[in-house]
């Protein structure tokens, strides 16, 4: 009896059902869609933002060290200490080290150029670096996105050389004009353009700087850039005080601290620490992101509740003599609760179903428009859809079912209820 008591009435209100039923499709598939962008944007925005530049830098580690003795300060001269090229490669071998983007080690050196002395810094442009038989090209290029040459870069085995544009104007060069430092011509393959200080400057490949400066195999500096996740309360805690576990947790996940620490590792005698600017702005665009997803997904709920609602209200009133019948019969509160309850469930459950299939298209499409790859909904997402279609469809139908289940069956039989 209470499966065709049911089935009747899917059978006799139809469109009721189908009303309330697309309600929740509306619901569950902005949910789907923006649950799933939500959990599979993380590493797509950090791809995406990588287009910042850097946001790691290694340093010597004397570089790091201010000791002051009265007022007297005894942090060593920054032009002393070096890095060892040869140990570049061991990045990539670090634990997160298939999270690192990009590199680009930098030696300044002060050289006279036209008469004016300027500041060549020595760089990778396109150099392969091999570890073992993994293989891993980058340079400045990668890792400075927004830098822009007129003209050609520079090959890492030539002596050519990129001039800022400010510095290539006030000295009338041009692309393939030579320059001669310390005795030795070197052709301009390009006009530089960053909007930083290297419009000023000359860049050139490593060896060039490292030959100007008598320091073989030496640079003073390497940028990173690394898909890092935002920091959290947890990445800000000191390594040195935790347990071993919560050490191996916080050493295994890509922050920025844990990244830094195993760079400091890799290179002897360095230092790394973020670029806190770019960083932080990072994890403040992926929180922002996500926060704007939330509140997409619970406006979303609850409209399709309001809906819900709205079409329940008016199902209840055309049915209070169906319920004043029953209620006539001796069917008490509970037994015709769970008629209704039921209902809703089976109409959150076709809901919810629809709406994660439109969802999960939704996600792809807009992860394809947005970021240009597909963003896959998980399977284990579409539980989450059920119980949330569940749960808006039963909030959205409470208020309805108390109301009918309370219904005088005298005055609903008379059509007075």
């Amino acid at each position: 009896m209470f499966v065709r008591l049911v089935y009747e009435s899917f059978r006799r209100q139809t469109r009721r059902k189908a009303l309330v039923a697309v309600a929740v499709t509306f619901g569950a598939a902005v949910s789907t869609a923006m649950i799933g962008i939500a959990t599979g944007i993380g590493d797509k925005i950090t791809h995406e933002l990588r287009n910042y530049g850097a946001n790691l830098i290694v340093t010597p580690d004397s570089d790091s060290l201010d000791v002051e003795i009265g007022s007297v300060n005894l942090k060593p001269a920054s032009g002393g200490a070096y890095l060892d090229e040869g140990a570049l490669p061991q990045i990539r071998g670090i634990f997160w080290g298939n999270n690192i983007a990009a590199l680009a080690p930098e030696l300044p050196v002060n050289v006279d150029a036209g008469g004016r002395e300027v500041t060549l810094v020595g760089t990778y442009f396109s150099k392969t670096l091999t570890l073992g038989k993994d293989q891993f090209t980058t340079g400045a290029p990668s890792t400075f996105p927004w830098w822009k040459v007129k003209g050609n870069w520079p090959k890492d085995d030539s002596t050519d050389l990129l001039v800022g544009e400010k510095l290539a104007e006030s000295l009338k060069f041009q692309p393939g004009s030579e320059i001669t430092l310390a005795g030795t011509p070197h052709r301009v393959s390009g006009i530089l353009s960053t909007g930083g200080n290297e419009d000023g400057q000359i860049v050139a490949p490593l060896n060039v700087a490292q030959t100007l400066a008598g320091v073989p195999g030496k640079l003073r500096t390497v940028y990173v850039s690394a898909l890092l996740k935002p920091e959290d309360a947890f990445a800000r805690r000191n390594p040195d005080t935790l347990s071993p576990a919560e050490r191996d947790r916080w050493y295994c996940t890509p922050y920025p601290q844990s990244i830094a620490l195993q760079l400091t590792e890799a290179i002897p005698h360095s230092h790394a620490e973020q670029i806190r600017q770019v960083a932080q702005n990072e994890g403040t665009i992926l929180t922002r992101i996500e926060g704007l997803m939330l509140l997409i997904t619970l406006a979303a709920l609850l409209t399709s509740g309001l809906a819900v609602s709205a079409a329940m209200a008016t199902a209840m009133f055309e049915r209070r003599v169906e319920v004043g019948l029953m209620k006539a019969l001796g069917a008490g509160h509970f037994p015709l609760s769970m008629i209704f309850i039921t209902e809703s469930v089976l109409i959150a459950c076709i809901g919810g179903l629809i709406g994660f299939a439109i969802g999960a298209l939704l996600a792809k499409e807009l992860g394809q428009a947005i970021f240009g790859s597909q963003i896959a909904v998980q399977p284990v997402l579409f539980p989450v859809v059920i119980a949330l279609a569940i749960g808006v469809t039963f909030g959205g139908s409470a208020v309805a079912i108390r109301r009918a289940v309370k219904y005088d069956p005298v005055l609903a039989l008379r059509g007075e209820a």
